[in-house]
């Protein structure tokens, strides 16, 4: 039998201990007792069916009748009151509840009303859940028990008690129609009878005049139980006062305090004072649970009450709540809208807006007096009475409570969206929404603002938006626009939080419907134009001074970009005049008030919207129509005019000028023709830039400009037309013109696309004949050409021609890079003309010829430039073109009329026509100069492209000049040159002889340069080459940079002509042509554009210095304007240097990089603001340098494998055995050797190369990609960023291409170690580019990139199954790991559509791997992570025949076997430490991880391989008999020996329980699995894992393991025994037995709790009762027996994984045993009880944390007994002031251990952490004392020291413990269910508190 618990002495009632000894002498007494002794024994043994409990009770009634007289006492009554409520448990029928009820009856009628008040709390727990599930034949007696014995107890005794009793008497009232409804309101009437009498007593005057203790635990019990709020209802319904009265001293007609915080004091009748005091909040807590309960029904009975009892407008609501309670019961009663039921809203529309004045009955008064002073008597005449009502009495709440829950931080959408449907169903009731969305509008969506960057997922961000949209979207849009309206000039008036402000506004356009009819037409011009009104009385200047300039830019282009989204959205009949009829009321009375004063604008404006507000209605506007297009234009146009003519800052400048230009296009033409005045203002600011002289105007300012002058110029209406007259364009297009031309500059590189463009945009204003544009950039032109005598600004004018003629051409040739537009205005557009000249030629012609004349200047810096450009130009037919277009149109070239014959012809040229006869010298000049620079490519242009565009005038005027429309550029310039050496002499003597013969010389050599080309060997003997090279490595030292290039040339034709005489040894057997050899081999050549390459020169070594020159020009500063020289240079001299090419590769190389990294550093820097060299763009220098570095690499490439075909031709010839023989053979031995070593080293020095190469165009092709992702440039310079990184990575890509013909395999590998590199340094972006170009590359397609990768990895692992031309030079830091992991990322990334391409392949490679697995075994875990990306890959496709994937999978499970076969896990596995693995694993594992780490240990690598590998073998092996074979391989090779390892569970690595877990997740696999996981579960040491192991993986194994296993509880049951003391003897046996007895016990409930936990709710409901029988077997254990009471601790933490997995209802037979257990083993605490022998330090603080565990999740049935364990009633907290003690057995237990605190003031709650006033915590969760994070802790001791420890740990949980529940309670918290399993899963891993732990 258990341990007698403690007896409770209740008040001053004690149980004298001498009449007990009196009775146990008494003989019969002691018969009595046996009796019942007996009697109570039968339930132990002879209970099997509901009639043996029948039997049990008769015994029982019987033993009791037998008592002798005058003894009242009960022997055992503690036994008895257990086994009585056990008899009442709801499973049994009602006949053993009656007989049950009778006993209780005999009981209370023997021990009379003190004996009940004396052990009332010994009966009353088990009588009070009978109601609940009571029949009707049980319900009499249970209501005669408490009619008739418990109401009639001691009302002190009874107060404790009155929250049970109410919530036991509550389920009787939810059925109103029942014939015990109005008994059980009888009995409460009672009950409150009983406690108000002891309310009213002398003791407690204080308190009022009684009753006021049952409404606060009525509505205590309201709070805590939600099942019970029906009768609760009910019971309030009759009960409640009517709460709407005033109090006498008070009238509500005359209160014009507004204040919502004063607490009034004045009296109230005692009914109403009795629910307020002392805490009016619970009254308030009560209906909000109400109203947020989960039945309708509730929710409506409630909202009833509100209306019916507490009206909105009452005294009681308004002046004795405070406002948070006031702020909660809005909030709670307007949720109630989000049902979307009728009848609730009607009662909500109720409480809101007050009764009808029909019904009002005198309760509100009639006409209720202003709020404030803004309400005047008319504007309440107009509004309704309801609105009044409500702005009165419940608009200030509601508004509070709704900013207060869009400020919360609430993550989940449906709780971020609700707010929102609250909103859109409150403005069905204009009077409600009217007042309330105005408020709110603006916080609202700048809640959903903020959940934009708050949210996990976009998804769950568009959830919300989707919400605020409906809200919006109902909302009057004058509101709107004028909450916005007030927004924006706030966010510029306002500079801290402006950013904010104005970012909001941009989310509300962006996001939401702004396309309503009114808007358009009339708000959002008004909001546009008191924006600008509002800029306009900015002082800048001031600004600028106080504030950061960069804020005052941001706010204003913000400023301005919503004025000008406003205004193009605006459609262009919003300007349009209104009729007299269609104008508003007040509009005459403005329009002299306003029009003619700037000023009022915005308070006209301010005050429309403000008006709006209040009334609701916007139907008159202060502006409309014509007026409100002309007061916009007026202050656009005056906003420009301020900024240009004060010089404001740019952006402002900018964003008014294009907002001018937006509104100006939108306006109707007669009323846009207001500005007259711009062309001052932009004449004169342009005019002071131009004067100054230093720098230009800032370019988007200027674009802007260009923009307005272009938009102004074309502009004009139907009487006043244009703008800008033809003078004012002519005098403003020298000064635009002049202020571009600058930015053409390099020093510009990022606006070079965008100035061309606004050149031709100016081109476009103008009239289709006219060539002003022309004109002044030649004019400019030559200004540049005569300001400097050096002759630095005309080549600075040549190359910003050059700029704008590639932009151009570009652009009309529909070529443009991405970034152009397709706007109309681009350059090059055709616009015909009568002339016949069209598109580019109307600007590009006269500016072309003043470039081309830099050709006659030779020698200078101009002309080397110019030849550049023209051997570089993309698009030299066009200009080629425009000189054949001006030769043709001389009258000389055209053929004789018909019927002359051609003798006349010849002397057909007239003396007279000397001028055009020099115009025609001086183009054929310009040609003659032309060819000179022309290159190879040029010449193929000339022979393939036409004379002319297929354009009528030009292929006319071709006719007329005897050619054909086909007739290509070559023929028509040769056929050209021989009319004009085949023209006869004049006919007569003149000036024209001289310049025909000048003619004819000019075309001579044209045609001389078009037929021929001279030979100049005879110069080799000068040997000119050396000093000419020494000169030119002397120059780069010298300023004059000029001298290189002849110089360059001097040094090439010298060494030409030295070369031009040495002997070619190289043959036709060794040309390399597409033969069967080349075929063969994987290396090509780089100049992969050759199909047969030209034998290689081997001329004589050329000068020493020539190398060191080339290092030393290439690296000079000096050398970048001619680098293309340089470049030039270098290709020619490569064939001199023949072999001796590989001595100086890898420093040239490397030059050459170094040089292409810092030009993209400059080219970077460029982009970032910084000043570049004006000399060359870093572009050009780039794009120079790698066609430099193709040279060097194709021709020492090119050479390295002529010399592999020559050493493979020369091989040692077959020679006699014998001594010679031998000799011989030694001799040719020894110098094939040498000649290996030679060309492995030539062959190790281009390998090398080709890495530095690979690596610096992998740097520049992905700088697009990284920037795109990390940084955004200017808008105004995007154009041009596109166009160069486009060129840049075009280029670096082509070269990559050719090295990756030429060496694929080791180029491959040179990007597999950047991408290493970056996975080891965290740079996953840079990883996923390196697999995104491989993707691009043509020469590394998917089906050539996986041979590759293989040919790498058997280079490593098995080099010898490889051919030599197949092998890696392994000059690449890789290793076999690395390429594997590179080879599965790289294979995840393929189109699914390219597996035919790799499928052969990877099954070749697959089969060879197995075929001999030994060499491989370090790559073999990552081959099968390579072999399910396949199978993967091939899943999703309709790729492959079933064979074909039954193939894969059988090479996945041999690789897995031989994986494990080779390399057992099973050792290494367990010496790693658990933490270790864990952190491994969360790296390993990171969101970017595809990207796993490559240096972590082979053992845990095939642990997070096999772990994301194992979700997707359903895939990867369709059969399931493979499925089953591989989940047996992990079982026996991994899971297997690491949970039998001897250090378990220390060293178990943690992705052996992931593993695991995605193990179990396979079908039909628990054969293989459950075994391995039982083994685990019942190790004995399997409690001292982490906590963190456990709650990440051990609880969900546990219940994949439980799953569909009924008998894992059983199992456990069965192992443990009962308790008994036979057979134990004394000595160190008999305590090693019961230690032993005792730790199995421990484990095994342990064992039971963990599986519960780990479980689904209700998982073991069936198992409940046999569950009990086993801890009531155990809880009868003694200190002696075996096992022994030590194993409570485990029972107690058994009880809590019970109550956190079983529902409440389920739990029933527990709560008469965790009754008894709880208060014995707390009572163990009090000096000189019996039980502390039973109880040890860790079972009482087990106890305590059960305890606590209850009261946090405060089940149903636990509430009626929770007062017998603490003050759960208003008591907690509001103290009684008499000596009376509190009966809860925590406080007793407080008071004993003398560490009560006296008041509420003194009592901390340090140990929940964080607790501050319950009035804040409303929305906290309830969490246990004892927590994790709590500071009280128990520790070992021994027993001699256990009062003391108790004392000590426990005495701030007991003090606290009681005001912490009614904290929780009153915040109406919910539990933290997570708190509790993560506290009872730190005390189940706790292995301290295990005998011998």
């Amino acid at each position: 039998m258990s341990p007698h618990p403690r007896v409770f002495h209740l008040g001053n009632h004690a149980d004298p201990r001498n009449r007990s000894e009196l009775l146990r002498k008494d003989k019969s007494y002691r018969r009595y007792a046996s009796g019942i002794d007996r009697a109570l024994s039968l339930f132990d043994t002879a209970l099997q069916e509901w009639a043996d409990y029948i039997s049990f009770l008769g015994r029982l009634l019987k033993a009791l009748q037998a008592h002798p007289r005058n003894v009242p006492t009960i022997p055992f009554k503690c036994v008895i009151a257990k086994r009585l409520a056990q008899c009442l448990n709801p499973s049994l029928p009602s006949g053993v509840h009656q007989k049950a009820l009778e006993i209780y009856a005999y009981v209370f009628e023997l021990i009379g009303t003190d004996g009940l008040s004396k052990d009332l709390p010994l009966y009353l727990p088990g009588l009070c859940p009978v109601l609940s599930f009571a029949s009707l034949s049980v319900r009499p007696l249970f209501l005669n028990l408490l009619e008739n014995h418990v109401v009639r107890a001691r009302p002190f005794i009874l107060r404790p008690a009155l929250k049970a009793i109410i919530l036991a008497l509550l389920p009787g009232l939810e059925d109103e129609t029942s014939e015990d409804f109005q008994r059980i309101l009888g009995i409460l009437e009672k009950f409150r009878s009983a406690v108000k009498a002891d309310d009213s007593s002398p003791a407690r005057p204080e308190l009022g005049p009684g009753g006021e203790y049952f409404w606060q635990c009525f509505f205590l019990a309201s709070i805590a139980s939600s099942s019970r709020r029906q009768g609760v209802l009910a019971f309030l319904t009759r009960s409640l006062p009517h709460l709407g009265e005033a109090p006498h001293s008070l009238h509500l007609s005359t209160r014009n305090d507004t204040s919502t915080d004063r607490l009034v004091t004045e009296k109230l009748p005692e009914n109403i004072e009795a629910v307020l005091f002392p805490e009016p909040g619970l009254l308030i807590r009560s209906f909000v649970t109400g109203l947020s309960d989960d039945q309708q029904l509730v929710q409506r009975g409630f909202l009833d009450l509100l209306v019916t009892h507490l009206p909105i407008h009452s005294h009681v609501f308004q002046d004795r709540t405070s406002v948070g309670d006031r702020e909660q019961l809005v909030s709670a009663a307007v949720g109630v809208v989000t049902r979307r039921d009728m009848s609730l809203n009607r009662r909500l529309w109720a409480w809101l807006l007050g009764p009808d004045k029909d019904d009002s009955g005198g309760s509100v008064p009639s006409s209720p007096a202003p709020v404030d002073g803004n309400i005047t008597a008319g504007q309440s005449s107009q509004e309704s009475n309801q609105a009044v009502y409500f702005r009165r009495y419940g608009l200030q709440p509601l508004i509070s409570s709704t900013r207060k829950v869009i400020g919360r931080s609430m993550l989940q959408p449906s709780e971020r969206a609700r707010p929102f449907r609250i909103y859109l169903s409150l403005m069905d009731r204009w009077e409600v929404g009217g007042l309330v969305v105005p408020e709110i509008l603006i916080p609202a969506l700048d809640n959903v603002r903020r959940y934009q960057t708050e949210a996990s997922t976009k998804d769950e961000f568009v959830e919300v938006l989707r919400s605020a949209r409906v809200f919006f979207d109902g909302v009057e849009s004058g509101l709107i626009c004028g909450e916005v309206l007030g927004l924006t000039l706030s966010a510029i008036k306002n500079p801290q939080e402006r950013a904010e402000q104005l970012n909001l506004v941009q989310f509300i356009f962006t996001h939401f419907n702004i396309r309503e009819e009114d808007m358009l037409n009339m708000h959002f011009p008004m909001m546009v134009l008191a924006i600008l009104s509002e800029l306009g009385n900015v002082n800048t200047r001031s600004l600028r001074a106080t504030q950061n300039s960069g804020e005052i830019d941001l706010a204003v282009n913000t400023a301005f970009s919503i004025a000008e989204l406003l205004i193009g959205v605006v459609p262009e009949r919003a300007y349009l005049e209104h009729s007299a009829a269609e104008r508003p009321n007040n509009l005459h009375l403005l329009k002299h008030e306003v029009v003619h004063r700037s000023e009022k604008i915005l308070d006209a404006v301010q005050t429309f919207y403000k008006e709006g507000r209040r009334s609701m209605d916007y139907s008159n506007p202060p502006f409309i129509g014509g007026q409100l297009g002309e007061l916009l234009l007026r202050e656009s146009s005056g906003l420009v005019t301020k900024n240009l003519e004060h010089a404001g800052p740019v952006s402002l400048t900018e964003a008014s000028i294009k907002l001018l230009i937006v509104l100006l296009s939108k306006l109707p033409r007669d009323t846009a023709q207001k500005g007259p005045e711009l062309f001052f203002v932009l004449h004169n600011t342009l005019l002071a830039t131009s004067q100054d002289g230093t720098t230009p105007l800032a370019f988007p300012l200027l674009s802007a400009l260009v923009t307005l002058m272009g938009f102004i110029a074309i502009h004009e209406g139907p009487v006043s037309g244009p703008f800008l007259s033809r003078n004012q364009k002519s005098q403003l297009l020298p000064l635009l013109l002049s202020q571009l031309w600058a930015y053409l500059s390099p020093s510009h590189i990022n606006y070079h696309v965008e100035t061309v463009r606004c050149i031709w945009q100016i081109q476009s204003a103008m009239p289709y004949d006219d060539r002003s544009v022309e004109a002044c950039i030649c004019a400019l032109m030559l200004e540049g050409s005569t300001g400097d005598p050096n002759g630095a600004s005309k080549l600075g004018a040549a190359r910003k021609f050059a700029l704008l003629w590639t932009h151009s051409m570009q652009a009309h040739g529909k070529q443009a890079e991405k970034g152009y537009d397709g706007r109309t205005d681009e350059p090059g557009s055709k616009r015909q003309d009568s002339t016949g000249k069209t598109g580019y030629r109307i600007i590009l012609l006269r500016p072309l010829f003043h470039v081309l004349d830099c050709l006659f200047e030779e020698g200078t810096e101009e002309f080397f430039w110019t030849r550049n450009w023209l051997q570089g130009l993309p698009n030299a037919d066009r200009l080629f073109q425009l000189l054949a277009e001006q030769l043709l149109a001389f009258p000389i070239f055209r053929p004789p009329p018909v019927g002359i014959d051609s003798d006349a012809a010849k002397s057909r040229l007239d003396p007279e026509n000397g001028d055009d006869l020099e115009v025609c010298i001086y183009h054929i000049q310009i040609l003659a100069n032309i060819f000179r620079c022309v290159t190879h490519e040029t010449w193929a242009l000339l022979a393939k492209t036409t004379a002319m565009e297929e354009e009528q005038t030009q292929i006319r005027l071709l006719l007329d000049c005897g050619f054909t429309t086909d007739s290509t550029l070559l023929t028509v310039f040769t056929e050209l040159c021989m009319r004009s050496v085949t023209l006869g002499p004049p006919l007569s003597s003149s000036e024209s002889s001289l310049s025909l013969f000048k003619l004819q010389r000019t075309a001579l050599t044209v045609l001389q340069q078009l037929l021929e080309n001279p030979f100049s060997g005879f110069l080799t003997d000068l040997h000119l080459e050396f000093p000419l090279t020494e000169r030119l490595l002397s120059s780069l030292g010298e300023p004059d940079r000029s001298i290189q290039v002849p110089l360059l040339d001097a040094v090439l034709s010298a060494l030409s002509l030295y070369a031009a005489v040495a002997p070619r040894v190289s043959s036709n057997s060794h040309r390399r042509t597409a033969s069967k050899d080349t075929q063969k081999s994987p290396r090509q050549s780089i100049s992969i554009d050759r199909v047969e390459t030209e034998p290689i020169r081997l001329a004589p070594p050329p000068p020493p210095q020539l190398g060191n020159c080339l290092l030393a020009g290439f690296s000079s500063q000096s050398s970048r304007p001619v680098l293309d020289n340089w470049v030039k240079f270098l290709r020619l001299c490569l064939p001199l240097f023949s072999e001796s090419i590989f001595q100086i590769l890898i420093p040239l190389v490397e030059c050459l990089c170094t040089q292409v990294s810092c030009a993209f550093q400059d080219l970077k820097s460029a982009f970032d603001g910084s000043p570049g060299d004006d000399s060359i763009t870093p572009e050009a220098r780039i794009i120079a340098l790698f066609t430099g570095l193709e040279y060097c690499l194709a021709y020492a490439h090119d050479l390295l494998m002529s010399g592999r075909v020559r050493n493979t031709s020369l091989q040692t010839p077959e020679l006699p055995q014998g001594f010679f023989g031998n000799m011989v053979s030694g001799v040719f031995n020894t110098e094939l050797a040498q000649s290996k070593t030679a060309a492995a080293n030539n062959r190790l020095s281009v390998l090398l190369s080709f890495r530095d190469t690979a690596r610096v165009c992998f740097e520049v092709w992905s700088w697009d990609r990284r920037v795109s992702r990390n940084a955004k440039h200017e808008l105004s310079s995007l154009a041009s960023f596109t166009y160069i990184s486009t060129r840049t990575r075009n280029k670096a890509r082509r070269l990559l291409e050719h090295l990756f013909a030429a060496e694929p395999l080791e180029c491959l590998e040179n990007l597999v170690e950047v991408w290493c590199k970056a996975i080891g340094e965290g740079a996953y972006d840079r990883a996923e580019t390196v697999i995104d170009l491989l993707h691009v590359l043509d020469g590394s397609k998917p089906k050539n990139t996986i041979p590759a990768l293989f040919n790498a990895i058997y280079s490593r692992t098995n080099p010898n199954a490889l051919d030599a031309f197949r092998k890696s030079t392994l000059t690449s830091d890789l290793s076999d790991s690395d390429l594997l992991t590179f080879l599965s990322e790289y294979a995840g990334s393929i189109d699914d559509d390219a597996m035919d391409e790799i499928w052969t392949d990877c099954l070749t490679f697959l089969r060879d791997v197995l075929s001999n697995p030994f060499p491989h075994r370090q790559i073999l875990s990552r081959l099968l992570e390579f072999t399910a990306t396949l199978g993967e890959k091939v899943d999703n496709t309709s790729f492959g025949d079933h064979k074909m994937r039954k193939d894969l999978s059988d090479l996945f499970v041999r690789l897995l076997t031989s994986t494990f076969t080779i390399k057992p896990l099973g050792v290494s596995q367990g010496e790693q430490p658990q933490s270790t693995l864990s952190e491994k694993q969360s790296e390993a594992s990171r969101p970017s991880n595809r990207a796993k780490s490559l240096r972590i240990s082979a053992t845990d690598d095939v642990l997070v391989i096999l772990t994301s590998i194992v979700p997707k073998l359903p895939r990867v092996l369709p059969e399931s008999e493979r499925l089953l074979g591989v989940a047996y391989i992990i079982s026996t090779s991994v899971i297997g020996p690491a949970f039998r390892s001897k250090s378990f569970p220390d060293s178990l690595p943690v992705n052996t329980l992931t593993l695991l877990y995605e193990v179990t997740r396979l079908p039909n696999t628990q054969k293989f699995w459950k075994k391995d996981v039982a083994e685990a579960f019942n190790h004995p040491r399997f409690f001292s894992s982490a906590v963190n192991v456990v709650k990440q993986h051990w609880l969900s194994l546990i219940r994949q393991w439980s799953i569909g296993e009924k008998d894992r509880l059983p199992e456990l049951l069965l192992r443990l025994t009962t308790p008994s003391t036979a057979g134990i003897v004394f000595g160190v046996g008999a305590s090693s037995a019961r230690l032993e007895a005792d730790r199995k016990t421990q484990l095994n409930l342990r064992r039971i709790a963990f599986i519960i936990l780990a479980s689904d709710q209700d998982s073991f409901v069936p198992n409940i009762g046999s569950l009990m029988e086993k801890l009531e077997e155990l809880l009868t254990a003694t200190p002696t027996s075996s096992p022994s009471s030590a194993t409570k601790a485990e029972i107690y933490m058994v009880l809590r994984a019970l109550v956190l997995r079983v529902s409440s209802m389920h739990l029933s037979p527990l709560w008469s045993v965790i009754n008894s257990e709880l208060q014995a083993a707390l009572s163990s605490v009090l000096p000189g009880e019996y039980s502390n022998l039973l109880f040890n330090v860790t079972s009482v603080y087990q106890a305590c944390k059960l305890l606590d565990t209850l009261i946090v999740i405060s089940p149903e049935e636990f509430q009626l007994q929770e007062w017998l364990f603490i003050t759960d009633s208003i008591d907690a907290v509001y103290r009684p002031t008499s000596n009376r003690k509190s009966v809860a057995l925590v406080d007793e237990l407080s008071e004993a251990l003398d560490t009560a605190t006296a008041t509420y003031s003194t009592t901390t709650l340090s140990l929940v952490g964080g607790n501050h006033d319950v009035k804040q915590r409303s929305s906290s969760l309830r969490k246990p004392l004892l927590g994790p994070q709590s500071s009280i802790t128990p520790s070992s001791s021994s027993s001699s020291r256990q009062e003391d420890l108790l004392g000590t740990s426990l005495k701030p949980f007991f003090s606290q413990l009681s005001i912490h529940a009614f904290e929780s309670t009153y915040a109406m918290g919910a539990p933290d269910w997570d708190a509790c399993v993560d506290c009872l899963l730190v005390d189940l891993f706790d292995e301290n508190n295990i005998v011998g732990g």
